[in-house]
Parts: C-alpha cells; structure tokens; sequence
C-alpha cells in the first residue's frame, strides 16, 4: 500500500509495551482466528476471552461483523475490500498489543499474503495464526446467519467458499478442529498454546468471580 501521509513523526510514548505488561501481569500477543463463515470462529474467540477474562487478563475481541459497523463499514466484500479489511484490522491489532492486551481477531480473512502481511507487522512471537479448521459442508449445514443459503442462491457475491476462495494456513500456530471437538476442547486447546509460549502463567494469574 502506498504511504500518503506525509511530514509526520513517529513519536516514541514515555510508558513502554513492557510497562503496560508488567501492569497487566501478562504478555500482550495477538490470537489470530482464521476459518470459513461457520468455523466456529467467533464463538471460539469470545470463549476464550471470557475463560482468559475470569483469570484477571486483559483481552479484547475484533470481530469481523462487529468492525465491519464502524471502522470498515465503507468496505464491501470485494477481493480488494477484504484485502484493506484485513489491513486496517491488523494495524488496530498491532496497537492493541502494544498496550500491553492480548487481542483476539474473528476474521474469515481468506488470503495467506494478507494474514501474514499481518503477522510481519508483530514482533516476532507475537502472532498465533489459529486455525479453526471446519469442513465447507459442516458450516453450511450450521449455516447460523443464512449466508451460505443466500450464496447460493446467488444474493451475496463473492462469498467465501462458494465463489471467493479460502486458503488454508500453511504453517498455522495451532489448528483447532471446530468440526469435531467441543467448544471446551477448543479453548483449552488455546490457552494451552498461549502457556507454552508464555503469554500467560497459569499459575500465577489471579482468578476474577
């Protein structure tokens, strides 16, 4: 994307992403949730921050139809609408990171080269691709908010999976198989994840009633 803004200055902040996270008492990371409409990703990431949020972590969640009522309520679902879609997202990631949250994203978001052209703007370590690996066939029969249906009949172009392509990770943190395994399964396979990379210390966080 070409830069066009111009005379302006990076301006270094007196409290450091590290001081935000001795504050939080937890590392800051980005969860990235990738999979068809109907994966499961949505209820996945809210699952999980709600389980993070009752042990005193600080999360927030980006949900791809809740950004899409304000910061990208101009796009559409056009090939280069996703493409910017996914580019404002993971700048706000990236932000949220640096104050020290772990930030959950819910985003169909299709494409490999956007998906790490998000992860190349995090510090190394920082971006956990996970997969919420579904068959097209579960998320269609699960079909939640009608849109496969619509698809196919031709209402919504491009849509992902029918006429607009999903490509997989390659080399994913972590795939989860929201076909098959239980939503508890599913989280307990992420935090997991995120303790073995020491973004969290189980044993040390405090549990919120």
């Amino acid at each position: 994307m070409t830069q066009k803004s111009t005379n302006t200055v990076w301006h270094h902040a007196a409290v450091s992403r590290q001081d935000r996270e001795r504050l939080h008492n937890h590392k800051s990371a980005v969860l990235w949730f990738t999979g068809l409409s109907g994966s499961g990703k949505s209820t996945l990431a809210h699952a999980v921050e709600d389980r993070l949020h009752k042990l005193g972590i600080s999360t927030f969640v980006l949900d791809g139809d809740n950004v899409r009522h304000g910061l990208c309520s101009d796009l559409g679902f056009t090939d280069a609408d996703r493409v910017e879609n996914i580019r404002r997202i993971s700048e706000v990631a990236k932000l949220l990171s640096e104050a020290g949250v772990i930030t959950l994203t819910a985003f169909i978001s299709p494409f490999r080269e956007d998906r790490n052209a998000a992860r190349k703007l995090m510090p190394h370590g920082d971006f956990l691709e996970i997969y919420c690996q579904c068959p097209l066939e579960t998320c269609e029969q699960r079909d939640v908010k009608g849109l496969y249906k619509k698809a196919r009949a031709g209402e919504i172009p491009f849509f992902t999976g029918i006429d607009s392509p999903y490509e997989e990770p390659e080399r994913p943190e972590l795939i989860v198989k929201t076909g098959e395994n239980s939503l508890d399964e599913c989280v307990d396979g992420v935090i997991q994840l995120m303790a073995r990379r020491n973004i969290v210390n189980l044993s040390s966080v405090k549990t919120c009633q």
